[in-house]
């Protein structure tokens, strides 16, 4: 059963912690999109939305690290877990942009998943030793 579920496994933990990486630096370039559009009203009543933007960005690159480093796999996946629940909220408190709401909601199912999945490789003492070689094995396979 291990070995079955280390595909899908290494493929959450690359997502999680990939995407929020490239998010993150691009709330400093927008080059993927004008991400202050994305801030609430609620929000930028409070903070800049560029420097909310900025602040997020450090955020959700930590949160990619953590999730990328072996030790803190779980903690990381977690934090993209409740992180997209706040991107979530927020998204519906502008009126708008509630299919990239939808699709953040599923998002955080994925990462809400990833930490499951850590939590019971943990709890059955697969060591990351042990997860290299049998991704190495299948691989080569």
């Amino acid at each position: 059963m291990e070995r079955e579920l280390n595909g899908p496994y290494w493929a959450l933990r690359l997502a999680y912690g990939l995407v929020p990486i490239v998010a993150g630096l691009d709330k400093f370039f927008n080059l993927l999109t004008n991400w202050e559009q994305y801030v609430s009203p609620l929000a930028a009543n409070v903070i800049a939305p560029g420097t909310l933007m900025q602040i997020v960005g450090v955020v959700e690159i930590i949160a990619g690290i953590l999730v990328l480093t072996s030790k803190t796999t779980r903690v990381g996946a977690w934090i993209v877990c409740i992180w997209l629940i706040a991107i979530v909220l927020n998204l519906i408190t502008t009126g708008r942009y509630f299919d990239i709401a939808v699709r953040d909601a599923v998002m955080a199912v994925g990462a809400f998943t990833l930490a499951k999945l850590e939590e019971a490789r943990l709890r059955h003492g697969v060591p990351e030793t042990a997860r290299r070689r049998a991704v190495h094995r299948e691989a080569t396979a």
